[in-house]
């Protein structure tokens, strides 16, 4: 019965249960789900599935083909690894949470058109809030009221587009679009908003912080992701992409150098990272659109790493401020070296995942003779190595002891950052076994070349030697607590006046329409009154003879009417 469920509907329905099971029975049937969602997945062949007609428009609740499928498996493969490091304290609210969420990501990547995509669009912003808000703090409510108003935002935005879409075209299928059109610059601009462009970035540094220790590897997952799989389904090649993707892989790394907050830092790092993805996307050839999906695929995975040995440290060291941590090595040593792994990878270590996905949407810009944008995305990487590379394990691991001395992570914690890191490893390594047969596009693509691997491990020295040398000469921002703004400033401070404003005005309008139904309710008592009360017309006394005039009157003209209106029988002429 499950096999025959579309992979979103098998989590998704499957979650609804979550609430009822209690310990080993709960850990098994939320590790079950994403299990036998990929079964339904793999049971699919390439094509469309599951198509209605609605309002004379032809929906298709299914697609499965090079692109969708790659991110069905990744989808699946984030959800089984971040529910088992949920296992250590995860509450019922957060494994139902988790498997919506996830459920939605997978349906999204799978729509067929665009009002299917449009509803798992709302899911995922309604069911990740929730993962937000689990953390029981005043942050964290704050935080979710906010990122819940901005995901619903991007909901409207795509609803309008969409609409427009639909107009114009006549029709609902979810294919390249373009910016040509009305329906098309929304569309934009409501996955924009999903993918963090610029200016529209703060939700995610505001939000995946105040998350559970978990929470935050799920949102790390799913919801940008998505973003970047509608922009390479209906954008690809789109040139305006090129440049937003260059100014989200730079901006960001400012922000990450003189961040404390190591899960606000990793906030800033993902911007950075889907700022390659979009960049991919916008050059639109194979190979880019290839590096593109291969990245995604790859920073769920060390991302998750990052997040997850983040989330380590909150949940045994009780933060995760750089000005508050260092020498847990001594205490959680096995973590340390997990965390390595995905600073390896993130950084673009060879033999590591992000080395033989970046480089491929850099050699696509050199292929297109955009040497000013390859400049860019170096310059990026390099960045990468010191905001990610060594100030996560650096401040959270090897930094000055800080005192602090705890246990290990648990196991179940463990386990699951093992399984990532493995999976960093096997396709930073070994790529054309798994990773590659499975991109949208044939592959011809081969990172190891002695040139690349020299090449890289120059860069990666030099950034390295920059560290030390803005250490050792106390250059190097101080990590500090403290609160960086960013241009949610501008909103947060003018948006605060303008709805203070707008409360004023509709308190005077509620006012002044108060007073006006109360002067409006008084009039019609007081007409009642006179008419109906005692002394009105219609409340006294009539005499007996009276009354029996006005019947007689009513009865003629009863009569009057009732012969008025009925037809003369015709008599028949004599034969």
């Amino acid at each position: 019965m499950i096999g025959s469920l579309p992979p979103a509907a098998v989590m998704i329905l499957g979650a609804l249960f979550v609430p009822l099971l209690r310990g080993r029975a709960r850990t098994g049937w939320v590790l079950l789900l994403p299990v036998a969602s990929l079964a339904a997945l793999l049971s699919l062949g390439e094509g469309g599935f599951g198509q209605v007609s609605i309002f004379s428009y032809e929906l298709t609740l299914v697609r499965i083909d090079g692109l969708s499928r790659i991110f069905g498996w990744l989808f699946h493969i984030a959800a089984f690894i971040g529910l088992i490091f949920a296992r250590r304290g995860g509450s019922a609210l957060e494994d139902a949470s988790a498997l919506v969420y996830a459920g939605a990501a997978i349906g999204a990547v799978q729509a067929g058109d665009l009002i299917t995509l449009f509803v798992f669009w709302e899911l995922l912003a309604l069911s990740s809030v929730f993962l937000v808000w689990a953390r029981g703090t005043e942050r964290s409510y704050r935080a979710g009221i906010r990122y819940l108003i901005v995901q619903v935002g991007s909901g409207v935005i795509l609803l309008a587009g969409i609409i427009a879409h639909a107009r114009a075209t006549g029709s609902v299928a979810f294919d390249h679009m373009g910016t040509e059109t009305l329906g098309g610059k929304l569309i934009l601009l409501g996955i924009g908003i999903k993918a963090a462009f610029p200016l529209l970035h703060n939700w995610l540094t505001d939000a995946y912080p105040e998350a559970t220790y978990s929470g935050a590897v799920f949102l790390s997952a799913f919801t940008t992701k998505v973003a970047v799989y509608t922009l390479a389904r209906g954008y690809q090649g789109e040139d305006l992409l090129i440049w937003v993707g260059v100014v989200m892989t730079m901006f960001p790394i400012f922000y990450a150098v003189i961040e404390n907050d190591l899960r606000r830092v990793l906030g800033y790092s993902m911007i950075n990272q889907i700022g390659f993805m979009v960049c991919g996307v916008g050059i639109g050839t194979e190979m880019a659109v290839n590096g593109a999906v291969a990245h995604a695929f790859n920073d769920v995975l060390f991302k998750g790493l990052l997040f997850m040995s983040t989330g380590a440290l909150l949940y045994r060291a009780g933060t995760t401020k750089c000005s508050e941590l260092g020498g847990l090595y001594k205490s959680m040593p096995k973590t340390a070296g997990l965390c390595i792994v995905g600073a390896a990878s993130i950084s673009a270590f060879p033999l590591f995942s992000g080395f033989v996905s970046k480089s491929m949407v850099m050699a696509a810009a050199l292929e297109q003779n955009l040497d000013v944008v390859w400049l860019f995305l170096l310059f990026a990487s390099a960045g990468v190595l010191h905001h990610a590379g060594i100030k996560i394990p650096f401040y959270g691991f090897f930094g000055p002891d800080s005192g602090i001395r705890t246990k290990e992570a648990p196991t179940s914690m463990l386990i699951a950052m093992g399984m990532a890191a493995f999976l960093c490893v096997f396709n930073g390594t070994f790529p054309t076994l798994f990773l590659y047969p499975n991109l949208p596009y044939e592959v011809t693509y081969v990172p190891f070349t002695p040139a690349h691997v020299i090449s890289q491990l120059q860069l990666l020295f030099f950034a390295v030697l920059a560290f030390v040398w803005l250490r050792l000469s106390d250059r190097e921002p101080h990590e500090l607590p403290s609160t960086n703004l960013d241009a949610d400033w501008f909103y947060r401070r003018f948006g605060r006046s303008l709805a203070l404003a707008a409360g004023g005005v509709a308190s005077r309008l509620r006012d002044a329409v108060a007073a006006r139904s109360v002067a409006a309710a008084g009039s019609a008592i007081g007409s009642a009154r006179r008419y109906m009360g005692p002394t009105g017309v219609w409340g006294r006394t009539w005499p007996t003879g009276t009354n029996v005039i006005w019947v007689a009157i009513l009865l003629l003209v009863f009569l009057l009417l009732y012969y008025a209106s009925t037809p003369v029988a015709s008599v028949p002429p004599p034969p």
